[in-house]
């Protein structure tokens, strides 16, 4: 795509840098599957010298001891920088990422978002006095991990690099960023707002390399006192082996494969609409995405057609032209989609539209919807990150809970229903960190994300996320 430049380095100790070695990595158009850039490609060595960098800017305490107004200052001024980019990063985030313009402008205001809101909590962050008699003085302070790690995925990649950048900031913390290969190129401009706003050098550091050269090398490193991961549970796994090791204190979000339930009492327009946003915006490349609808029996055949119509009357085509039914980001994940829909096939269940790639340039999947699933098949139980829905059926409430919650993941559920009383009831016993009613992805930087069972651990967003980015340090005085 023209005016977007050929090659971009990465950041470390306040300077944009080749790659020790001076290999890159190709960065494709997901919509053309034709190569727009190269990036350069860090390794270890270059996991160390920003890993240093970052030490270094924690040992200095620059935004420790910063005025805690100043700071707030500080994060304010990137949120002021990152919106002065849009124009920039919009263009360049569709090339390599596949999503649409607007979309890329709903993240890039997000992400200037998470800067202002924390920038609130900055000033904020504050211990308390225990009473523990006459002729003592107790008290706690709330500080830094020192330099954390964050590896970011590629779907949402400025938006989730800023969710858990900006509250490390407010807490004085160091970071490291591993931007994803697939999708690296808006996550550089974090650094040109940092910079521009007057972030103190070494406490951004942005690389960009394959997860097992440079994830692997970060993730492990002996200089690193805190991980913040958003990926896949295997590459958690790993992780969480290797904290495990050096007992370093982790933020885990890995995924879902949510469940919305669907009574027969639903205003079923307001439900398709719903349901089929939920699971086709961004290609269905969404942690939260709603993968799996559970459908009373009574309103099934009526709920399939209106998801169906809905779903038709998208377009399909590049982020850059406005479409909405955009691709998914590289022909390994277009395979790795249409591979889960031929198991569903084989195991019985009938795609009533979609189920196989759209013939055409890029890595286009159309709107699949699967009828006839059981909470057996690999396409109701394993997370595609594709535009591709499962439709269950059950009878009684309890049933529709049993099929929702027989599930690994637990980040996110749905209920729609008039009845709020059943709503809540619902809610109430859905085994999931975050809960949508008659709306699916209701919620903001305000809100608490996380997961239950192996969609993680840890909270981001809204007040919650602070808490783990400071830790407790318990100071006692006899007099």
């Amino acid at each position: 795509m023209s005016g977007i430049r050929s090659y971009w380095q990465n950041y470390i100790d306040g300077r944009w840098v080749d790659s020790a070695s001076g290999r890159r990595i190709p960065i494709e158009d997901p919509a053309s599957g034709q190569q727009i850039a190269e990036i350069a490609r860090a390794e270890a060595a270059d996991v160390d010298v920003a890993v240093e960098a970052a030490r270094r800017a924690a040992a200095g305490r620059a935004l420790y001891d910063m005025k805690p107004e100043k700071r707030c200052q500080l994060l304010l001024a990137i949120a002021r920088e990152v919106r002065a980019l849009a124009d920039e990063i919009v263009p360049v985030m569709t090339a390599d990422n596949g999503k649409n313009l607007e979309f890329s402008r709903d993240e890039v205001e997000g992400t200037a978002r998470y800067f202002e809101y924390y920038a609130g909590m900055a000033d904020k962050i504050h211990g308390r006095l225990i009473p523990l008699g006459d002729g003592f003085v107790d008290y706690t302070q709330l500080v830094p991990f020192g330099v954390s790690a964050q590896v970011v995925p590629w779907n949402f990649p400025l938006e989730l690099a800023a969710r858990s950048l900006a509250p490390a900031l407010a807490g004085a913390n160091a970071v490291v960023i591993k931007s994803p290969e697939l999708s690296p190129l808006a996550i550089c401009y974090l650094a040109t707002a940092a910079e521009r706003a007057g972030l103190p050098k070494g406490y951004l550091n942005i690389i960009c390399g394959y997860g097992n050269e440079a994830g692997e090398a970060l993730t492990g490193h002996s200089g690193i006192d805190h991980i913040v991961f958003t990926g896949s549970v295997a590459t958690g796994r790993r992780i969480l082996h290797k904290a495990a090791d050096r007992v370093v204190p982790c933020v885990m979000e890995m995924g879902g494969k949510s469940a919305g339930i669907v009574y027969p009492d639903a205003d079923l327009e307001a439900t398709a609409k719903s349901a089929a946003i939920g699971i086709l915006a961004h290609a269905g490349q969404v942690c939260s995405a709603g993968s799996r609808l559970i459908v009373h029996e009574s309103i099934h055949d009526e709920l399939v057609e209106r998801i169906v119509a809905v779903a038709r009357g998208f377009t399909m085509g590049p982020g850059s032209e406005g479409h909405f039914l955009t691709p998914v980001i590289s022909r390994a994940q277009l395979e790795k989609v249409e591979g889960y829909c031929r198991s569903g096939i084989q195991a019985g269940a009938k795609p009533v539209i979609g189920g196989k790639r759209a013939e055409r340039a890029g890595y286009f999947m159309p709107p699949t919807v699967f009828t006839g699933v059981t909470p057996d098949m690999l396409i109701s139980r394993e997370e595609i990150f594709g535009p591709v829905l499962s439709i269950l059926t059950f009878k009684e409430p309890e049933q529709s809970l049993a099929i929702a919650n027989d599930s690994d993941y637990g980040l996110a559920a749905g209920v729609y229903t008039r009845d709020l009383k059943r709503a809540h009831w619902t809610a109430d016993r859905l085994e999931a960190g975050t809960v949508f009613i008659n709306q699916w992805f209701v919620g903001g930087n305000e809100v608490p994300f996380g997961g239950f069972k192996r969609s993680g651990f840890g909270r981001e967003k809204g007040v919650e996320a602070l808490a783990n980015y400071v830790q407790t340090r318990n100071i006692g005085i006899r007099l």
